[in-house]
């Protein structure tokens, strides 16, 4: 098993199952993350998706989560957001997600995160990415992932993403005086959401 602080504030570029095999039971206070919804089946299937010009990397990742994975997902956290609940549903949960975006008017109006909190579900409103700029095709908006972190984990907890991506999970858990831990296997985003966490400590 890792020792935790051997693991935190970095991101790896890993296998998110093997790796999270190593973490400790309930080590991780919140999960927050957007895994893949499976599109590069759709896409292989015939369908289209209108990203996969701009990001032909996609069929390599963009796959359906096992079970296996999301077991090793709720062994090791206490709480979990995960984006994609349009796709994945575990359990009944009182506290949905709701990312209304009526701006995007190719895609749907919203997203839906599925979450193990008992609480009131939650609309946000942010129609388009302030940030001005996309780096990896589900990139959510740093706005969004900072506030599922504010409101859901508190100062110094731990919050892992086993899908990071271009980083936004770890730039908001670190903005807000959280520890985190980023899993991302393709190497070219590790080095996006690497890049993106130092200009975020020069900015601190």
């Amino acid at each position: 098993m890792y020792e935790i602080d051997d693991i935190v504030n970095k991101v790896h570029c890993a296998d998110c199952l093997q790796f999270m095999k190593l973490i400790p039971d309930k080590s991780i206070d919140l999960i927050v993350t957007d895994p893949p919804y499976g599109l590069n089946k759709k896409i292989h299937d015939g369908g289209t998706w209108s990203t996969k010009a701009k990001f032909d990397d996609c069929l390599k990742w963009d796959y359906l989560i096992t079970n296996e994975c999301w077991k090793e997902i709720f062994r090791i956290s206490v709480n979990q957001i995960i984006w994609g609940g349009n796709y994945y549903t575990f359990r009944p949960s009182r506290c949905w997600l709701v990312w209304r975006k009526p701006l995007f008017p190719t895609m749907s109006d919203a997203e839906l995160a599925w979450t193990s909190f008992d609480k009131n579900t939650k609309v946000f409103d942010e129609s388009r990415n302030p940030e001005g700029y996309k780096e990896h095709p589900t990139q959510k908006p740093l706005s969004l992932m900072k506030y599922c972190v504010n409101n859901y984990s508190n100062k110094n907890d731990l919050i892992l993403d086993p899908f990071l991506g271009s980083g936004t999970t770890a730039v908001a858990a670190k903005e807000l005086g959280r520890r985190f831990i980023g899993i991302e296997i393709e190497p070219k985003y590790v080095e996006i959401a690497t890049r993106r966490l130092q200009q975020e400590y020069l900015q601190l």
